[in-house]
C-alpha cells in the first residue's frame, strides 16, 4: 500500500491480520464492501501461523496454536478457502505406573480397543461406561451449541431450551465441572484426563467457583458439533495463507509492517491512524473491525481498559530423529503420539499443580500434554526428513501462570522446561534428548515459549491465548447482539477476546462481519 493510497476511504478498516480479522476481510470483501487490513507485523497469520524455528531444517511447524476443532466448516465453504484438516484415529494416550508397573490409558482406535484399555487399566468395564454416557452427553450438547456460534447471540434461556437436557445445563452451566468429574469417575487417571480439557490456557481448580474451567471445557467438547479436535493439513499456516488469499482475491487490500496506533470516532465514521517506515498517516472508515485484544482496542480508543488477563501455559516445539520408546511396551509410540499424550495429568497431580502454582511456586511436576502433527500430516516436513524418520512433537503445559516467570523469564523456562522434559522421561524408555534432532549450528531442535514470551511477540495480554477468560456462548449485561459489539457504534471487536471468542475458530471474525453488513443494510 503506497502513502497515496493510505488516505483513502474505506467502507472497512481491519486492524490485525490474524485469523479472526481475515475472516472478517474476506467476508466483508466478498460482500462488495471496499476493506484495509492494517497489519503490524511483517507477515499474516497472527498466532495461527508455520515457521520454521530451527536453522537450516526443513520443519513447517504451527508456532502457536496448533490444532483446529471450532472452526466452522460454514465458514471454509463460505469464503471457498483450499484448506483441509486431517482427523487423529487415536484421542490419547495417558501413561502411569501402577504396582511397579508401566501401564496406561490408550483412548482411541475403535470401541472394542478402548473398552479393553479401561478394562485392563481400572479392572472392570465400570469407567469404560461412565465415559460413555458422559461423553454423550457433551456430544448432543455440542450438536445443540456449535451451530449457534454463527448466530446472533441466543440468551442464557434460549440456550438452556434448546441444549433441552437439564442434567447437561446443570453439569456444564451451573456446578463446578469437578462436581461432575467426581461423581461419575472413580479412577484418578480417568478422572484427569476428563479434567484436562477445562484447563487448557486456563488457570482453576476444578471447584473454583467462577466457572471458568467449566467455559474452557464447554468450548473443548463442542467444536464442530462433534468436539473432536483435528490435525491441520500443512501447519496452521495452511489456514491463515488461504483466508489471506481468499481476501485479497475479494479485494482486500492488506497491509503489513502498517501499526494502527489510535481509533477516533463519533460512532458514525471513523479515522485510523498508523505508523508504517514511511511515517505516520490516517485512513477513514466507515467500520472498524479491532482483531486484537479488549486491553489493545482500549489503548487504540482512548476507554478505560479491561481487567489485566493473565496466560498460564507453556508452550514447546520439538523436532525428533524418531519418536522415543514407551516403558509400557503394549503400546506403539506412533499411537501414543498421535493423539494427546498426557503427562502428569492424574487428578490429584492436577490439583496439587494448581495449588503450588497459586501458592507462587513452578509446580513440582509440571502437568502437560504433547501430540505429533507429522504422523498425521508428514506435509510439514521436508521429503528427506521424512525419508529418515524424523517426527515433530508439540508440549503444551499447564498450571504455570505468567506471574511465576516474572522474576527472571529465561531462567524460569529453563527451569520449567527441564522439570516438564524429566516428567515425559519417566515414561520413556530411553531420554527424549537422546531423540532429538539438532539444528544446522548443532544445537537441540527445541524452543519453549512462555506468557511472556508469548506477551512479548504476539502481543497477548499477559500470554493469555484467550485473550481474556472465555465467555459463556450466549448474551450476558452488555455483550450485543453478535458478542463483538463495543461502545462505540461503528467499532467492533473481532479477536479472540470477543463473546465466542478464543481458539483458531474465525467466529469472531464472522460474526464482526455479519454485525457490519447488519449494520449497513446488507
Amino acid at each position: 500500500m503506497t502513502a497515496h493510497e493510505a488516505h483513502r476511504s474505506y467502507d472497512a478498516v481491519v486492524v490485525g491480520a490474524g485469523h479472526n480479522g481475515l475472516v472478517a476481510a474476506a467476508y466483508l470483501a466478498r460482500a462488495g464492501r471496499s476493506v484495509l487490513v492494517l497489519e503490524r507485523l511483517d507477515r499474516t497469520g497472527g498466532a495461527a501461523v508455520s515457521t520454521r524455528p530451527f536453522a537450516g531444517v526443513d520443519a513447517r511447524l504451527s508456532r502457536y496454536s496448533y490444532l483446529v476443532s471450532l472452526l466452522p466448516k460454514k465458514i471454509v465453504r463460505d469464503l471457498g478457502l483450499d484448506f483441509r484438516v486431517r482427523a487423529r484415529t487415536i484421542s490419547s494416550y495417558t501413561p502411569v505406573e501402577r504396582s511397579g508397573r508401566a501401564t496406561g490409558l490408550l483412548v482411541g482406535g475403535g470401541e472394542k480397543r478402548t473398552r479393553e484399555a479401561f478394562a485392563r487399566l481400572t479392572g472392570s468395564d465400570r469407567e469404560y461406561e461412565a465415559w460413555q454416557r458422559f461423553y454423550g452427553m457433551t456430544g448432543r450438547v455440542a450438536e445443540r451449541v456449535f451451530p449457534t456460534l454463527t448466530e446472533p447471540l441466543p440468551t442464557r434461556e434460549e440456550l438452556r431450551r434448546r441444549i433441552d437436557d437439564e442434567e447437561a445445563w446443570r453439569t456444564l452451566f451451573e456446578d463446578p465441572i469437578g462436581v461432575a468429574v467426581e461423581d461419575r469417575f472413580a479412577d484418578d487417571l480417568v478422572r484427569g484426563v476428563v479434567l484436562t480439557d477445562a484447563l487448557i490456557g486456563t488457570f482453576a481448580d476444578a471447584h473454583d467457583p467462577s466457572l471458568a474451567q467449566n467455559r474452557c471445557f464447554l468450548y473443548h467438547v463442542i467444536g464442530g458439533g462433534t468436539g473432536a479436535w483435528d490435525v491441520p493439513v500443512g501447519g496452521m499456516g495452511a489456514l491463515t495463507d488461504a483466508l489471506a488469499t481468499a481476501a485479497r482475491e475479494a479485494g482486500a487490500v492488506i497491509a503489513t509492517g502498517h501499526e494502527a496506533v489510535r481509533i477516533d470516532t463519533d460512532g458514525r465514521a471513523a479515522e485510523v491512524t498508523y505508523r508504517s517506515a514511511d511515517g505516520e498517516a490516517v485512513v477513514a472508515a466507515r467500520h472498524v473491525l479491532v482483531n486484537a485484544s479488549p486491553q489493545a482496542l482500549a489503548e487504540l480508543t482512548g476507554d478505560a481498559p479491561p481487567a489485566p488477563a493473565e496466560g498460564a501455559q507453556l508452550k514447546v516445539n520439538m523436532l525428533l530423529k524418531r519418536l522415543p520408546r514407551l516403558r509400557d511396551d503394549s503400546v506403539d509410540p506412533r499411537e501414543a503420539f498421535s493423539g494427546t499424550f498426557h503427562i502428569a495429568e492424574g487428578y490429584e497431580q492436577l490439583a496439587t499443580a494448581h495449588a503450588q502454582a497459586a501458592a507462587g511456586r513452578l509446580p513440582t511436576a509440571p502437568p502437560s500434554e504433547i501430540y505429533c502433527h507429522s504422523l498425521t500430516d508428514p506435509t510439514i516436513l521436508g521429503a528427506d526428513l521424512v525419508e529418515q524418520g524424523y517426527q515433530t512433537l508439540t508440549l503444551f503445559g499447564l498450571h504455570t501462570p505468567a506471574r511465576l516467570f516474572e522474576r527472571d523469564n529465561d531462567s524460569v523456562r529453563e527451569e520449567l522446561l527441564k522439570s516438564t522434559l524429566a516428567q515425559l522421561d519417566a515414561h520413556l524408555a530411553e531420554p527424549l534428548a537422546d531423540c532429538l534432532a539438532v539444528d544446522a549450528d548443532g544445537r537441540p531442535c527445541i524452543e519453549a515459549k512462555t506468557p511472556l514470551d508469548l506477551e512479548r511477540d504476539l502481543r497477548l495480554p499477559g500470554g493469555n491465548i484467550f485473550h481474556r477468560a472465555l465467555a459463556w456462548p450466549h448474551a450476558q449485561e452488555d455483550t450485543g447482539r453478535w458478542g463483538v459489539e463495543t461502545a462505540h457504534d461503528n467499532v467492533l471487536l473481532c479477536g479472540a477476546g470477543a463473546v465466542r471468542g478464543g481458539g483458531v475458530s474465525g467466529v469472531p471474525g464472522h460474526n464482526a462481519a455479519m454485525a457490519t453488513l447488519e449494520a449497513t443494510g446488507e
